[in-house]
């Protein structure tokens, strides 16, 4: 190791230890996962490559779970793209893509961990609605991955998939009582409990969020006041053998935020839109300048073409999608091939030809965003506000914020990209 790498090194356990500090002095509990001691922030999952290597290791090198969004990594590396973005008609272009894919997914496993430096703790989250989530799973398993996140969909399947990992502590993301009842219930017949659960407020998350459709997003069933207390009691009558934490979702913002969901029974909050505009995360400046500019005016719901409403800030091709989706609807029909040869979703909107969901290429508009590509870009958002406004700032600025409403900073960078 160099000299400037064991400066760096120092630097980093410093800040952890004063992370924790903060923690402990500010009434705040330590979230006990898997067997560590970790800060109560957990870094959501955001594809496409918006959440991958850089950004989960620094967020678990800093002491807390930090998470790589599985699907469709390849577009990170350039001799992996190189070697399938070209693939349209060919038999076998879905297989080598995919195939591609998993080599990704391993080469930034491999990377947040050599970031983390054994600090933390290193998650993969996969959508139970790829078609390609068991191989996801089983990847993600075989690179050695510390937890895997599953949403979008009820991974009733998982703890088969885990059954040869039992060190791996397995997290799915729920947003009602009634969900979490039935996966605990399926799960414990299997042997197995979730590690934690993400307990994950559609009214107020990015992406793609757990309601069954876009008029239920306000329905306080999912309000964190009626669902943490609801499945507490649940825990408690159902004699569980030991205490599953849960991770509250959703517009958080500020270390009051933490602190009222703690007192609620949370044992951690995980945000999503304040890491991806941290100056670590994977994606392109521009991205962030999106999602730190966006009022709240400019955010939408709709339905995505994988059946499942959707947030995200209204852009030039957003806003022109939500202006013909009545007419892309009216001419939906089954396609012979996926727009992009890999069919990353079981089920596809686009693809089936289903009317009643989206009708767009879901992949391609995310690989657009990734980019920084505001006019053709899908940017997935949360509905609250962000800590610092329109500034990018480092990681360890958010931690030092949620932990203890501490601002203490050299400055942050605007969104505009000039300097503070």
């Amino acid at each position: 190791m160099d000299k400037s790498s064991v400066i760096e090194a120092g630097a980093d356990t410093a800040e952890r230890q004063r992370l924790l500090n903060m923690c402990r002095a500010s009434g705040l509990r330590p979230l006990q996962l898997a067997g560590r001691e970790l800060l109560p922030v957990v870094q959501g999952g955001m594809g496409v490559g918006v959440s991958a290597s850089r950004l989960a290791g620094q967020v678990a090198r800093l002491g807390a779970m930090g998470t790589i969004s599985a699907v469709d990594l390849r577009r990170l590396h350039p001799d992996l793209m190189a070697q399938t973005a070209h693939l349209n008609k060919e038999s076998d272009a879905k297989d080598r893509i995919n195939a591609a894919n998993l080599v990704a997914l391993d080469r930034e496993i491999r990377a947040a961990r050599a970031t983390a430096d054994g600090h933390g703790l290193l998650a993969v989250n996969v959508m139970r609605a790829l078609s390609a989530y068991e191989a996801y799973v089983r990847q993600a398993l075989a690179s050695g991955i510390d937890a895997l996140v599953v949403g979008a969909g009820l991974p009733l399947d998982l703890p088969e998939l885990a059954a040869d990992h039992p060190q791996t502590a397995l997290i799915p993301i729920l947003s009602d009582a009634r969900g979490v009842q039935l996966l605990v219930r399926k799960w414990e017949k299997k042997g197995r409990l979730p590690d934690a659960i993400v307990i994950e407020h559609p009214r107020l998350a990015g992406g793609h969020l757990g309601a069954a459709r876009v008029s239920d997003l306000n329905d306080t069933r999912f309000d964190f006041e009626v669902v943490i207390p609801a499945v507490r009691e649940f825990f408690k009558s159902a004699g569980l053998e030991r205490d599953i934490p849960l991770i509250a979702a959703g517009g958080i913002s500020s270390h009051d935020d933490l602190l009222r969901l703690q007192a609620l029974g949370a044992s951690a909050v995980q945000l999503g839109t304040a890491f991806a505009v941290t100056a670590e995360c994977d994606a392109d400046m521009a991205f962030k300048q999106v999602l730190a500019q966006a009022k709240p005016e400019d955010i939408v719901e709709f339905v995505s073409v994988a059946g499942l409403p959707a947030r995200a800030v209204r852009t030039p091709w957003l806003d022109k999608y939500l202006r013909i989706e009545p007419k892309l609807k009216a001419v939906a029909h089954l396609k012979r091939k996926c727009n992009l040869s890999f069919d990353c979703l079981a089920q596809c909107g686009l693809r089936d030809g289903k009317s009643e969901i989206g009708q767009f290429c879901i992949d391609q508009q995310l690989g657009h965003a990734l980019e920084g590509d505001a006019q053709r870009g899908l940017f997935f958002r949360g509905a609250g506000r962000l800590p610092f406004g329109d500034e990018i700032r480092p990681v360890a600025d958010l931690l030092r914020w949620l932990l203890a409403g501490v601002r203490d900073t050299m400055g942050g960078v605007p969104a505009t990209g000039a300097p503070a």
